[in-house]
């Protein structure tokens, strides 16, 4: 069922219903501007188990928890969400439209705050899913290097990406080893000389197969079968920037959206916050460029107006 908008016109249409989205929304329902937010559910926040680095937490809060009062918030304020995709968005002169299978909206001004997609290690979902709620297997050690001390860790990846992820994980345990994900880890001699001096182990790919037993998980490489109490994929993400690089904004060499200072995009009426552009990704900077952002469209869509008179 097409599901437009009927000619309506919002102030902001926000694509992406994680934390920047989702607090952009609260800033904006609170400047009293009209927010739709569009929430296809693949937020990285969703997976995190608990975080215990998010001030105000000091017991931890799960990803789903957190989005959940961060959605309650901001349709208290007024903002709207739905939960279905954009496929792509369009000028419509001084508006962008959003396209969706389901219908299609306008706005003066839209946020993207798509973030990222993790690369994910060859194993079942089933599987995958089950070790990431239990702690086996993690995607950032700034998040939660600190529950892995001392523990025995294994990063799978192979260069300079698997190299660095190792390097930050040995302040927080010896018992460290890189697994490559192909037949060789490709690092220099520089690297390798490095990772032996500080006691980190090379481990021969490719992971044949990855399970769990017990509360260790488990992977069969060519030469061992390896035991872990947790372990890190230092694989990469994809940047969800194709809406923003359909529409004609510039793009950064890693492909996240180029922002100024106040978050605008190199297209009118677009901004951007969170993973989707580049920096440390984490929630609370994700936050915090979504206050920007959305200050920035209020006081954007009041000039607007205030030049028309």
């Amino acid at each position: 069922m097409n599901q437009s908008s009927n000619g309506r016109i919002y102030d902001c249409i926000v694509v992406g219903g994680g934390p920047a989205g989702l607090t952009a929304a609260i800033y904006l329902a609170r400047y009293h501007l009209s927010v739709l937010v569009f929430d296809d559910q693949a937020s990285r926040a969703a997976s995190i188990p608990v975080s215990h680095n998010h001030a105000g937490f000091p017991n931890g809060v799960s990803g789903e928890e957190l989005l959940a009062r961060m959605r309650t918030q901001a349709e208290r304020y007024g903002a709207y969400v739905r939960y279905c995709q954009i496929t792509e968005l369009r000028k419509r002169g001084s508006l962008i439209e959003a396209m969706s299978p389901i219908g299609h909206w306008r706005a003066k001004t839209v946020l993207l705050a798509t973030g990222v997609i993790n690369r994910r290690p060859q194993m079942p979902a089933a599987v995958h899913d089950d070790a990431l709620a239990r702690g086996l297997l993690r995607y950032c050690p700034v998040c939660d290097g600190f529950e892995v001390t001392d523990k025995t860790v294994g990063v799978i990846g192979v260069g300079t990406r698997a190299f660095q992820e190792a390097i930050f994980l040995r302040s927080y345990t010896r018992h460290l080893t890189i697994i490559s994900c192909e037949d060789r880890p490709h690092l220099n001699e520089t690297q390798i000389s490095e990772l032996q001096e500080i006691g980190v182990k090379l481990e021969r790919g490719p992971v044949s197969s990855i399970e769990i037993a017990g509360d260790l998980l488990v992977l069969n490489t060519p030469d061992h079968r390896l035991f872990f109490a947790s372990v890190y994929p230092a694989l990469g993400s994809d940047v969800r920037s194709d809406l923003a690089s359909r529409l004609g904004a510039r793009l950064s060499r890693e492909g996240c959206v180029s922002v100024d200072a106040h978050q605008r995009t190199t297209v009118s009426g677009l901004y951007a916050a969170g993973d989707v552009v580049q920096g440390l990704d984490q929630i609370s900077r994700a936050m915090g460029q979504a206050g920007v952002a959305a200050t920035a469209i209020r006081n954007d869509l009041c000039e607007q107006v205030l030049r028309v008179r």
